[in-house]
């Protein structure tokens, strides 16, 4: 039987898993504990920068990058679905649940990381991917349930609706010995530098100390 994976994220974009996560995927994988990566879409509704023209050449572009950026996190188990970008509230949610589903079921992970209930920032697409990995968590047998965390920051948004499903961190890690690798591996997504920038503006604590929230069953 394969060894038990420790983390296990599972995000809509290329990107969603190098901002928040990076610091902590390499701490566990320095320690030799497995984690793996679920990515509900190709990225082809981001920005471009005019790097690239059209969506399918974005999607392509966008495959590259987040390969490479696996490579500096050394992440090697990455799933990659084909969900269309910015309409997954628009599609059927029970073959995202089975997406989700299946992958807790297939890498049996202690954790699995997911946006929050607000989506961090309300992007639909974080949105919809809390709503179907929360159903596929809840569907599996509660001796079966992995730990479950959600991206959370200390600082509280400032748009209304995004602050009423606000969670404060109950997890905190401190990834600074992994601050040079993070950079980089941020940095290989390349069309999306305008979210890289944002990002860091925003949350400049978040590069050094990773925060989450882990529900609490009960």
């Amino acid at each position: 039987m394969l060894a038990r994976m420790k983390l296990l994220l599972i995000v809509p974009h290329p990107d969603d898993e190098v901002y928040g996560a990076s610091g902590t995927l390499m701490t566990y994988l320095a320690e030799g504990q497995p984690c793996g990566l679920v990515t509900l879409t190709r990225g082809e509704a981001g920005r471009t920068l005019g790097l690239c023209d059209g969506p399918e050449e974005l999607a392509r572009m966008r495959e590259v990058e987040l390969a490479a950026c696996l490579e500096v996190i050394g992440l090697p188990v990455h799933e990659q679905h084909t969900f269309p970008d910015k309409y997954l509230k628009d599609q059927p949610q029970e073959p995202l649940i089975q997406v989700a589903r299946e992958a807790m079921q297939r890498h049996r992970p202690e954790i699995v990381l997911t946006f929050p209930p607000n989506g961090s920032n309300g992007h639909p697409d974080h949105v919809t991917t809390h709503t179907i990995v929360k159903a596929a968590w809840d569907s599996l047998d509660p001796a079966e349930r992995p730990r479950l965390w959600y991206y959370a920051s200390d600082t509280p948004p400032e748009n209304e609706a995004l602050l009423a499903q606000w969670l404060k961190p109950n997890v905190r890690h401190d990834v600074s010995e992994w601050v040079a690798r993070k950079l980089q591996a941020i940095a290989c997504h390349r069309s999306q530098a305008l979210s890289t920038v944002d990002f860091i503006r925003k949350f400049p604590d978040r590069i050094t100390t990773e925060t989450f929230y882990e529900v609490q069953e009960g």
